[in-house]
C-alpha cells in the first residue's frame, strides 16, 4: 500500500517543486523505451507474435495471463491492460526468461530477461 502511494506523491512533489513536470512522468513510466523491429527479434519471438495475431493456440498454459507491470518499466496503464506470452528459449526445459507483453491497443514489448529490460516492438515490418 505504501509503495503504491509513494510514486504518485514523489511525482507530484518533483513536478511542483523541481519543475520536472509531465515529461519526467512519461519517461519514468516507460514511454521512452528503445524500439526493436520484428526482423531483429529472435525467430521464436516472431512466431509468438504470429500466434498472438491469430489468437493462438499457445504452447504454454500461462500464455495470455495478465501482466501486472509491477516493476513499472512499461507505460502505466489500468490493471489487466497487459497480457504476457512466452517466447520459447532453445535448450530451456521450462518457459525460460523471454516474453512478449501485449497491450490492449495492440502495442507489443519484448523482454529477453524476464522483465528487467524491455523494447517496444515496432508495429510494422521493415
Amino acid at each position: 500500500m505504501v509503495r503504491r502511494l509513494l510514486l504518485p506523491i514523489l511525482t507530484l512533489f518533483l513536478a511542483a517543486f523541481c519543475g520536472l513536470g509531465q515529461a519526467w512522468e512519461h519517461s519514468f513510466a516507460g514511454d521512452d523505451l528503445p524500439t526493436i523491429s520484428q526482423a531483429e527479434l529472435p525467430p521464436q519471438a516472431r512466431e509468438t507474435l504470429r500466434l498472438i495475431a491469430e489468437g493462438g493456440p499457445f504452447p504454454y498454459p500461462r500464455d495470455g495471463i495478465p501482466f501486472g507491470n509491477y516493476e513499472k518499466r512499461l507505460p502505466l496503464r489500468p490493471r489487466n491492460y497487459y497480457r504476457e506470452y512466452t517466447v520459447p528459449t532453445p535448450g530451456e526445459r521450462n518457459r525460460g526468461a523471454r516474453r512478449i507483453i501485449s497491450g490492449n491497443n495492440s502495442e507489443r514489448y519484448y523482454t529477453p530477461d524476464h522483465y528487467r529490460h524491455f523494447w517496444r516492438i515496432h508495429p510494422h515490418q521493415p
